[in-house]
Order: C-alpha cells, then structure tokens, then sequence
C-alpha cells in the first residue's frame, strides 16, 4: 500500500452543534487533514461549489434540509464524494436509507473518536484505489494509439486502419511479417485499443521457449508436479485473464504444443500441470509469425484446424524496403529518442547520410534500422551525423558498383514519394527531411512532371 499524505485529503463536518463540529475538527487537524465546516445545508453546497471535498462527516437530524436531503443533492453533481453519516437517531430504516443511497457508512452519537477515525481511514483508502485506478486509465488511454507506431507511407497507413477495424471486436488476429518489422507494436495498439485494455497483454515468444518447458509456461503447473516444481505456478494464459495473450514466433510450435493450445482455444478451459482443477479463462488471442503457415500446413508441420481458429483476421506488415517514404520519419525518430536517452544533443541527419539509409535494403527492417541510429548516436562527436557513423553494413551497398547511379536512385525516389502525396510539395519535402525549395530544385533537376 503505497503512502498517502492526510493535507491531500479534504474533510467537510456538517453539523447544527457547535460543539459536534468543533471537536471533530479538532480530531481530524491534528491529524494533518484539511477541514471545513458548515452548520446548515445551505453551507455545506456553498463548500462544495467552492472547495474539492473529498470526505462528508454528515449529519441527519439538522433544521431546514436534513441530511438523507442533503445527501441526494450531493450526489446529483458528485457522485465521488465519500459521505459518512453521523446521527443520534440510528435506527436500521435510517441506515439503510443513508447507505442505499450511497453513503459509505455510519456512525451514532455520541462519536467515538477511535471508530470514526478508522471509518476515515478506510474512506481514505478508498479514495486513495480511486486515484490510483484513475491515473492508470489515463495513462492507458494516452497509449491507445502506440507513438511508436511511425509511418505516414500509404502501406503503413492501411495497417493502422486494420488495427482500428479489428481492435474493437474480440476476433483472433494473425500478424504477419518479417522480423524486426515491429509485429509486437501493432499487437500491443490492437490491444490498447480494445476494451481489454485495462487488463493485462501478455506476451510470449514461443521460439525463445524450449519445449520442454512451454508446457509449464503456457499453463502453468502444481507444487510438486515435476522435479524442481517447489511452488505453485500461474501459466501465462492464467495471467493474461480478461487481457490479452500474444504469442509471438507461433509458426515455432511443436506438433504436441499446437494440439495444446487448440484445446484451450476451443473450450477456453485447462488444468495446470499435475493439478486436477478446471482453470476457466476469458482473453483474447494475437498471434504472430514471420513464416508462411500456409506453406506449413501443406508440408505437415503446422495444424490446418489451428490455422484457421488463430487466421480470423489477418494483418501483412510491409517489410521497410517497401515502405521507403517512412525512414525519414523512423530515422528522426530514432535519433531523436537515442539521443535524449544519452543527454546528448540531437544530432541532424545529413543528407548523404540519409541517401544511404533510403538505398539500403533493410534485411533487419525497423529493428535494424533503428540499432543503426543508435550506433551513429553513441559514436557522432559532432552535431551531424555523417555515413561514417553508420555501420559498416549500411553503407556497403553504395559503396561498390550497382545497376543505378546514386542520382537515379533519388529521382525515383523522390518521384514515388510525390506520387504518394499526390504532388503535395510541403508535405513530401516534410517526408524527406528537406525545405521546399530544395525540393523544387530536386523535381527541376531531375525532370520531374505532375502527372497529367
């Protein structure tokens, strides 16, 4: 239970005795919180138009408006407030009456000091999980677009509207694409996006995973089940309860794991290794792979029945070399993030250094790109990155002969881009991290023409 300070902690006392509403402030100041206090109703709503009050010492038995009144009336503008009703008149249809609608508890005169102020602590506590859970939705709500999710490339932008279409539903998804494309960003924005979001997304690498221990891993096993077995164990589809289980590198399964996980699949059910009771679980399936499970089914090693329960909807990420016109952005980015990681100054990219990055072909994709970035980032002694700074490997396929000239090689580019935008200048000069004008000076060079 993390620490909460009483001087955040609004108190208001109402109540029509003087002596009632001074000894209690009195209890509670000395306590550290702060405390108002109103003798009538009337006060009371004046307070709350003007303060934020977290707790209401209330009590019934007042002149004009009573405190069941009072209580209603509260409750039509704040329906957070926590109200702890104080009376001399406690009988059951009272009470009831109080916490039917709404009050928190209650208490009878004369007070007992020790009494109200555990009723205190416990509303405190109470107001202390509310924040908690409201700061953690916020924070989840921010996510619900993934920022690391970069691409302005038509191809990119067609794999953002699928994760929009699919996020809502409960349908299984089947991510594909080669490694370092960034499959678990676009699992987690699918998740972020649904109404699971504020349940957990577990993640699991099956290839990472030696069969002799997915078993367990998956679902868990009983104290004593195996040699080793010292405790019980929750599996990650236990864990991923009302959430989201991501199962990365599927195409890896063993035969046997695949039967396995078809089970559960299907009866949404399973028993822990050497336990005897049913483990029910409600979540939702994503899986990724960057084989061909088609081609695997043919060939004997991959469930046809399980291809077809985990392909319900499908999303292709394009590798980088097909998404050109996002390097910029991603290389920026990257720079930019590496940099402020280091405390060091960003440093700009210049051109010949992105000409370098634009006619590399990306075997790593985003992941490649990315550790490239921030290889230049650490060993960059200047404010310009140079191709130098770049690894070796980046570099090489400029540097010996090719089919296309360098020059060509833009000029393509740069054509492809402007169709992309539909000749938009300020937007693609934007892509390719260049001012108008020298994109103007580009299309003048080349002999570049807006399509009729």
């Amino acid at each position: 239970m993390s620490a909460f300070n009483p001087s955040e902690i609004t108190i208001m006392i109402v109540d029509d005795e003087p002596s009632v509403r001074e000894s209690l402030a009195a209890w509670f100041e000395d306590d550290g919180y702060v405390i108002l206090t109103a003798q009538n109703a009337a006060e009371a709503l004046q307070h709350m138009q003007n303060h934020t009050v977290d707790i209401i010492l209330l009590d019934i038995k007042m002149p004009g408006m009573d405190g069941l009144a009072l209580q209603d009336r509260i409750r039509e503008f704040n329906t957070e407030v926590i109200i702890i009703i104080i009376t001399a008149f406690a009988t059951v249809d009272t009470a009831v009456r109080a916490l039917k609608a709404g009050a928190f508890d209650y208490t009878t005169k004369p007070v007992d000091p020790d009494e109200l102020s555990h009723l205190v602590r416990n509303a405190v506590e109470k107001i202390r999980l509310q924040r908690e859970n409201r700061a953690l939705r916020d924070s989840i709500d921010q996510l619900q677009f993934v920022d690391d999710i970069i691409g302005e490339s038509a191809e990119m932008q067609k794999v953002l509207e699928m994760v929009r279409n699919v996020a809502p539903t409960d349908s299984s998804a089947l991510i594909l694409g080669e490694s370092g494309t960034g499959k678990e960003l676009i699992a987690r924005a699918i998740h972020m996006n649904s109404r699971r979001r504020y349940f957990p997304l577990i993640p699991v690498n099956c290839g990472a995973i030696p069969e002799s221990l997915l078993e367990s891993e998956l679902f868990g096993h009983e104290k004593g089940a195996f040699t080793g077995a010292q405790y019980r164990r929750k599996g990650k589809f236990e864990m991923s309860q009302g959430g989201t289980i991501f199962l990365d590198e599927i195409g890896t399964l063993s035969l046997k794991s695949q039967v396995d996980l078809l089970r559960v699949l299907e009866d949404r059910e399973f028993h822990r290794i050497g336990g005897e009771r049913t483990v029910k679980v409600d979540f939702r399936l994503i899986c990724a792979t960057n084989v061909n499970l088609e081609d695997e089914v043919k060939a004997g090693r991959f469930r046809e029945d399980l291809y077809y329960r985990i392909n319900v909807f499908t999303i292709t990420i394009p590798p980088l070399r097909e998404r050109r016109p996002d390097i910029p952005l991603l290389a920026r980015y990257f720079v930019e993030r590496h940099a402020t990681a280091m405390t060091k100054v960003e440093p700009e990219i210049s051109t010949e250094a992105m000409d370098v990055l634009l006619t590399h072909d990306w075997p790593g994709n985003v992941r490649e790109l990315e550790n490239a970035l921030e290889r230049a980032v650490v060993i960059n002694k200047g404010d310009v990155i140079k191709p130098e700074d770049l690894p070796v490997q980046v570099g090489r396929e400029t540097a010996g002969p090719r089919s296309s000239s360098l020059a060509e090689v833009e000029k393509d580019h740069i054509r492809h881009m402007l169709s992309d935008n539909n000749w938009n200048i300020s937007r693609t000069a934007e892509q390719l991290g260049i001012d108008r004008v020298t994109l103007y000076n580009k299309i003048e060079k080349y002999g570049l023409k807006r399509p009729a």
